[in-house]
């Protein structure tokens, strides 16, 4: 006999039956981050010495973690790679000569409404400040999303700018993160660029399909299956402990859209730099269908001074891995400079590669 789900229990119970019917689960995902400081220490039974640290630390930036990202972090361990990521730490309060509020120059290449224009034939498009996950090395924490941003009422007259530049061949849509958007915000944009005859690839650069694989859901998968443009997504994973099996699937039915897939990373002190780290990553994306792109020396924003890799030690790493791994699987050693015409990529060399 089957029985009648039984009543909530509480306004609380009634709340989380009211979301889980009216929000989509990625959505509700996202309204379930962890945002406070002590709800990531209790969860992760962390030492209490560095939470009034982590909470100071939140004031420069906000806290946001997915439950699904934390839950494949290391319990007790605040040097998990992982948690290091997003852990607010006193270091971010450090003022060191060279880091900035604007490392890349985007405030130099705003062309109004939300519109990018750094390079030949590619425009950005800034969709929204939101994100899943708060990296704490993040180059765009200081960005006015206020003030710059290609949605709501600038969305037409961010198109209108693309429109009138015949150069522009590729549209890449970044944030925050473009993945933060509904379907439904994603197919009014998905028209707009349709009606652009110049625009024939379509690039997507998200963290959000690594750390909530939950948003790629069925109706994302038919947005991104019916694009006339050739699609290009690049996410963004910094270590192998990212790719859990989740993540892997929703990688897979990306690719079976017809999407080419890259992996862009960021070389982190304490987080991925060493050749066995990036070995195992560049492995395991490559099992996954994603072919390792850029490994990018940090953007030297103010607040991530303690990330930093110094070039030398960089030009190292890169040395070891590009002697241990087919040169397919090595990524390329990149920095961005403000006014630069493109990416400065290192020269990486091997015997017999």
């Amino acid at each position: 006999m089957e029985h009648a789900p039984a009543e909530p229990s509480s306004a609380a119970a009634r709340k989380r039956v009211s979301l889980s019917q009216s929000a989509p689960r990625w959505q509700q995902a996202m309204r379930e981050a962890v945002t406070d400081v002590d709800t990531l220490y209790d969860a992760l039974e962390l030492p209490a010495e560095g939470r009034a640290a982590a909470r100071s630390a939140t004031a420069l930036f906000g806290l946001r973690v997915p439950r699904g990202y934390l839950a494949r972090m290391r319990r007790r361990d605040p040097h998990d790679p992982l948690l290091r990521q997003v852990l607010p730490v006193a270091d971010e309060h450090a003022e060191v000569p060279g880091f900035d509020w604007d490392a890349v120059g985007d405030n130099a290449s705003a062309a109004g409404d939300g519109v990018l224009h750094k390079y030949h034939g590619r425009a950005l498009l800034i969709t929204t400040g939101a994100c899943a996950v708060h990296c704490r090395y993040c180059f765009r924490r200081h960005f006015d999303y206020a003030g710059q941003h290609a949605g709501g009422a600038h969305a037409d007259a961010a198109l209108a700018r693309i429109d009138a530049d015949p150069s522009i061949r590729e549209v890449i849509l970044s944030g925050g993160d473009p993945l933060s958007l509904s379907n439904p915000r994603l197919a009014a944009l998905g028209e707009g660029l349709d009606r652009i005859d110049h625009v024939s690839r379509l690039r997507l650069h998200t963290r959000t399909a690594i750390v909530l694989p939950e948003r790629i859901d069925a109706g994302f998968i038919d947005w991104l299956a019916a694009r006339r443009q050739q699609v290009v997504i690049v996410v963004h994973a910094n270590h192998a402990n990212e790719l859990s099996d989740d993540v892997c699937r929703a990688l897979a039915a990306l690719r079976a859209t017809g999407a080419t897939l890259l992996n862009q990373a960021v070389l982190l002190a304490g987080v991925n730099d060493s050749p066995d780290a990036l070995a195992a990553l560049s492995e395991k994306l490559f099992a996954a269908g994603v072919m390792p792109y850029y490994l990018h020396l940090l953007d030297r924003v103010a607040g991530t001074a303690h990330f930093e890799v110094d070039e030398r030690r960089a030009d190292g790493i890169m040395q070891q891995l590009a002697a241990r791994l087919p040169g397919y699987l090595v990524p390329r050693l990149a920095r961005e400079t403000p006014g630069a015409a493109a990416k400065s990529v290192r020269a990486t060399t091997a015997p017999g590669r």
